[in-house]
């Protein structure tokens, strides 16, 4: 996970004013534009903002990590300091990163095949993988109460959550009814009292 309170953001953005962008992207069109701009950030942010481990069971290597793709790692970030040093063209360091993640992508989509076609004998492994894919770190920014003071705790969060959807629950349900009986009552004068025949008895 990316430790942005320890980042450099001086040098990040000098790293990034470095890059002669008119050389760079000069002839070049917006998707093969964007593919370098995304690998100088990307490389940016790799040298300027260091990582710290999660605690608890994010700590764990995710499932499709192996001792290849450890070592390919390895290489990108050596293949990057000598980029950053002269010693490694851009071009050899762009086609690093680029085998780098298609090895990545390659590797989670075999063990997602895997864990699919053993769901049957190992239930316990899919579902802890589907759990970790859907696990969700955004948090609800501060919500506005009723009079306009802001709720930060998540407690007051909670309430002026649970108050605005029951506000519009009871609104929709009450004008809803409203009109159900507007309409039978209006229909009732025209109608004609029912009739049951003896075959329906």
């Amino acid at each position: 996970t990316l430790d942005f309170r320890k980042a450099d953001f001086g040098l990040f953005k000098d790293l990034l004013t470095r890059v002669q962008w008119d050389e760079a992207l000069e002839g070049r069109g917006a998707q093969e534009s964007w593919l370098i701009f995304k690998d100088h950030l990307l490389q940016a942010q790799e040298w300027c903002i260091p990582t710290k481990r999660m605690s608890g069971r994010n700590t764990r290597r995710p499932a499709w990590m192996n001792k290849e793709l450890l070592d390919q790692l390895g290489h990108k970030k050596k293949a990057y300091r000598g980029w950053k040093q002269g010693q490694v063209a851009w071009e050899e360091n762009r086609e690093i990163v680029q085998v780098t993640r298609h090895q990545v992508r390659k590797a989670k989509a075999l063990i997602e095949l895997n864990l699919a076609r053993d769901i049957k004998g190992n239930k316990k492994g899919f579902y802890r993988y589907a759990s970790d894919k859907k696990r969700s770190r955004e948090n609800v920014g501060p919500l506005q109460k009723e009079t306009g003071h802001l709720a930060t705790q998540g407690a007051e969060k909670a309430d002026v959550l649970n108050d605005f959807f029951a506000s519009v629950f009871t609104d929709k349900r009450s004008s809803g009814m409203a009109q159900v009986m507007e309409g039978k009552g209006r229909d009732w004068e025209n109608e004609e009292p029912p009739t049951v025949g003896e075959d329906q008895v």
